[in-house]
């Protein structure tokens, strides 16, 4: 009788999925020991000199070619082996946030990257991939992925991934684009008591700015949210303030409603301006983030992975009501076909962004999560290399995709590409 042909197919794809599984097993101290580093000395955007070094010497012990510093960024890099012809890319976040350390897990984030890096090294040949792991900095403020993707570090991938780890297993989670904005007012100092009518009050433009973003609210799109804070308010009670600032995230479902809901934003800025008399300035101080368009076929064998580790994903009819925040990853998914699932803690009550979900990122459910993304990864790497109609897709969309290599390569570290850097001012009293 003549054996199926998935029959056929089966049998190597499940040798090769073991030996990815074995991988893991076999680097468990290593991957664990750099989650756990990368937590105990944490390093925010643009600066995660230490983070850097840490995740590429584990790739590059391993024969993995390092390429750093990388896109202009002198904590980006990236890591290459293999000589195959579909490029798989694995995305290694390991900026921290100020004050609360790795509260948003991105020790995970990495160490579960080279765990996968690490594993697919050994059936690279077998399956003709190429892996490449990009350590892309300044994720929480800074938008590393939009520099470097601008910057042509994302060229040639087929595909993308990444795991984050949160306080539950979601396959494809859904994001809110993002702008940063920094609104700057420029009085004229005075004595408070002896001459008050001398000064122009920056401190006061600010207040009619925050007055009107709260009357705004009431009027917002769905999915639209704008907060703050005051970054410089002032320096004394006794003299009138000359110069005040405030930084604001503006988030909406999607780009062009962000777009609407920064044309309203400007508009509160200037009023403050306006109704004071100090000149005013609206700075973009990181790229805009896209909402995440996660690949659904990437997103379905990452599914059957984590499902098949002991995982128990949300439903897909849930998965739209999750709502993770903003990443910059958002703008890699509208390019390639890409995935960022979630992979859940024991964090409690706690979510991402707090101190408790902080400690729960160095745990020994977070070690676990370090290894199942691994794995999880991995295998739907392979399933990507060995479905022919999945290869053939991706291939052809790396193939489709315009070069990017060479642009902005004379930006300094940290620096918003052109195209996304905007500055306004307005005149006034200065």
């Amino acid at each position: 009788m003549n054996q199926d042909p998935s029959a056929r197919e089966a049998a190597p794809r499940s040798e090769t999925r073991a030996t990815c599984r074995e991988a893991v097993r076999r680097h468990e101290h290593a991957l664990v020991e750099l989650a756990r580093s990368l937590h105990a000395e944490p390093e925010t955007a643009f600066a995660e000199h230490r983070s850097a070094a840490k995740v590429s010497a584990l790739l590059a012990e391993h024969g993995f070619t390092v390429r750093a510093p990388l896109a202009g960024l002198d904590t980006a890099f990236s890591a290459e082996r293999g000589h195959g012809d579909l490029v798989i890319g694995i995305c290694a976040e390991y900026d921290a946030l100020p004050e609360i350390g790795h509260a948003c897990g991105h020790n995970v984030i990495a160490a579960a990257a080279v765990g996968a890096a690490l594993a697919l090294a050994e059936v690279a040949d077998e399956l003709g991939i190429t892996v490449r792991v990009l350590g892309t900095p300044a994720e929480e403020l800074g938008g590393g992925k939009v520099l470097m993707l601008e910057r042509g570090a994302f060229d040639g991938l087929a595909m993308a991934m990444m795991v984050h780890p949160g306080p539950e297993e979601v396959c494809a989670p859904r994001s809110l684009a993002i702008n940063d904005l920094e609104v700057r007012y420029a009085g004229r100092a005075a004595h408070a008591a002896a001459a008050p009518e001398l000064g122009v009050n920056a401190a006061d433009a600010l207040t009619v700015t925050q007055v009107a973003i709260g009357l705004l609210r009431q009027h917002l799109e769905s999915g639209q949210m704008v907060h703050g804070i005051v970054t410089a308010g002032g320096a004394a009670p006794n003299v009138v303030p000359a110069h005040t600032a405030a930084m604001y995230n503006l988030r909406a479902a999607e780009s062009l409603s962000l777009e609407r809901l920064e044309n309203r934003i400007r508009a509160c800025f200037e009023a403050g301006a306006t109704a004071t008399g100090c000149s005013h300035e609206v700075v973009q101080v990181s790229p805009v983030y896209a909402e995440l368009s996660c690949d659904d076929e990437l997103s379905e064998a990452y599914r059957a992975a984590i499902t098949e580790l002991g995982r128990r994903p949300v439903p897909r009819a849930e998965q739209a009501a999750r709502v993770i925040g903003s990443t910059d990853m958002g703008n890699v998914t509208q390019v390639l076909p890409a995935i960022h699932p979630m992979i859940a803690l024991d964090c409690g009550d706690a979510v991402t962004h707090q101190a408790e979900f902080a400690a729960a990122c160095a745990s020994p459910s977070a070690d676990r999560a370090v290894l199942d993304a691994a794995v999880a990864m991995a295998w739907t790497a392979v399933a990507a290399a060995t479905e022919p109609g999945l290869r053939s897709r991706l291939a052809a969309s790396a193939e489709d995709r315009p070069v990017r290599t060479g642009k902005h390569n004379a930006a300094g570290p940290g620096a918003a590409p052109s195209s996304a850097r905007r500055r306004h001012t307005s005149g006034g009293v200065a």
